[in-house]
């Protein structure tokens, strides 16, 4: 089998990446989230923090009020100095996905990377999501939070998430067309995730 790669788009305490990092061990192939900014970073020579500070999100509100004004044929070429820049930093975070998906088998979590890579052969692309209640749960247990404050943390995390990819993918991240397919990992439980994936990576390129 050449080299393949699968992407993770995840709602925010769902588990996808504790999901894809599992995955990762099993097929001994490297997993890349926020390695991809360092990695950005190193290519392009700006400094990390310029690409942490747009790391799935739009800055500014301003910028996600005006971004409802702009016909989406217009959008790729922005107009407000800021975010010219900020086009750029994703430019250059694409680039890395591409270069990726060429020359080695990985996991790539989140960064736009299913539509990134959407015309490639030898990609996966998941959704993993659960209810609220499992993410609140999730995310209380790990960054011990009350639920309170989880609940504030899922809808402002998803909600820059979405305005990014509706942004640079003009479409919404949710919907199930953008993914081979979406899983529930409170039905299944993560593990049974990383199995069905597994799975479905043989159904797609053989053993």
């Amino acid at each position: 089998m050449k080299n393949y790669v699968i992407t993770i788009a995840r709602g925010f305490g769902s588990g996808g990446k504790d999901i894809g990092t599992r995955l990762a061990q099993q097929l001994e192939i490297p997993c890349y989230e926020n390695q991809i900014l360092e990695m950005a970073s190193e290519y392009s020579g700006i400094n990390e923090d310029e690409f942490y500070k747009v790391n799935e999100k739009l800055r500014g509100t301003y910028i996600s009020n005006w971004l409802k004004k702009v016909p989406m044929i217009k959008r790729t070429t922005p107009t407000v100095q800021e975010f010219v820049s900020d086009f750029h930093l994703y430019q250059i975070q694409a680039d890395i996905i591409r270069e990726l998906a060429e020359t080695e088998s990985c996991i790539i979590i989140g960064k736009c990377a299913d539509h990134v890579l959407k015309d490639y052969d030898n990609v996966i692309s998941v959704y993993i999501e659960a209810p609220r209640a499992s993410c609140v749960e999730s995310i209380c247990r790990k960054m011990n939070v009350t639920p309170r404050k989880a609940e504030e943390l899922i809808k402002k995390t998803d909600k820059y998430r979405y305005d990014y990819y509706k942004y640079y993918a003009g479409g919404d991240w949710r919907n199930p067309i953008n993914y081979d397919f979406t899983l529930n990992s409170a039905r299944i439980g993560r593990e049974r995730c990383v199995e069905l994936i597994r799975e479905y990576i043989k159904i797609r390129f053989g053993d």
